[in-house]
């Protein structure tokens, strides 16, 4: 089973989404300063968005722990 790029965008987004909500609520536990926070966690959405889509990418291309159905399996 391959999945297409635009799965992996979508899952960037969601993920980073609530990666960096977890980062502006440390840094701002960290620094008391809601503008730092914001600025660190507007930082590293960019960032880590395009190394995790890269990374989805990557793992798409490895077989391990993949499974293509044949025609013996049961579908429901």
């Amino acid at each position: 089973m391959k999945e297409k790029a635009y799965r992996s965008v979508v899952k960037t987004i969601s993920w980073r989404t609530i990666g960096t909500l977890d980062t502006v609520v440390i840094s701002y536990i960290i620094t008391g300063d809601l503008k730092m926070a914001a600025s660190i966690g507007s930082i590293e959405l960019f960032t880590k968005m395009i190394l995790y889509y890269f990374h989805e990418r990557a793992w798409n291309k490895i077989s391990l722990g993949k499974h293509t159905p044949n025609k013996n399996d049961y579908v429901i």
